[in-house]
């Protein structure tokens, strides 16, 4: 991987591990969205993924998880043209997108996954299945990001 390819290299010509590389686990990405009807307001619970180890902040079918999940948000250069509100202001992609510095707790810039926990950013230990919650009482479940 190149070093501090992301103020160099152009989301689009980002090789896959380059690409990857971007994420920092957070699991904000994977909680259930809720869309207001009438203003288009995006609204975050703390449900995720039924694929989402919710302790370790990682998709336990990452690989498949657009064909287990076809709303996934499979996070592309295209996607971040139409969609880039759907992710968090933290998120490593829509910074980048948007012309933004990445975040100095950012793990390719600390070196370590654990300023993301330390950060506040990461969603570890505060997110609760898809499986657990009835659909129905998903607006029981929003949640305010402060970051």
């Amino acid at each position: 991987m190149r070093e501090r390819f992301w103020q160099s290299v152009a989301l689009a010509d980002m090789t896959p591990q380059e690409w990857e590389a971007l994420c920092d686990g957070c699991g904000r990405c994977c909680v259930i969205k809720l869309e207001d009807e009438d203003s288009g307001e995006l609204l975050y619970t703390d449900v995720a993924c039924r694929y989402l180890d919710c302790e370790r902040c990682r998709c336990t079918a990452y690989e498949e998880r657009n064909i287990k999940v076809p709303d996934c948000l499979k996070v592309t250069p295209a996607f971040l043209a139409e969609r880039s509100h759907w992710l968090p202001q933290s998120c490593a992609y829509r910074q980048l997108h948007e012309g933004r510095e990445l975040e100095s707790w950012h793990p390719l810039l600390s070196g370590s996954k654990d300023t993301v926990v330390s950060a506040g950013i990461s969603m570890r230990g505060e997110l609760i299945s898809e499986v657990l919650v009835d659909p129905d009482d998903y607006e029981d479940h929003l949640i305010n990001w402060v970051r």
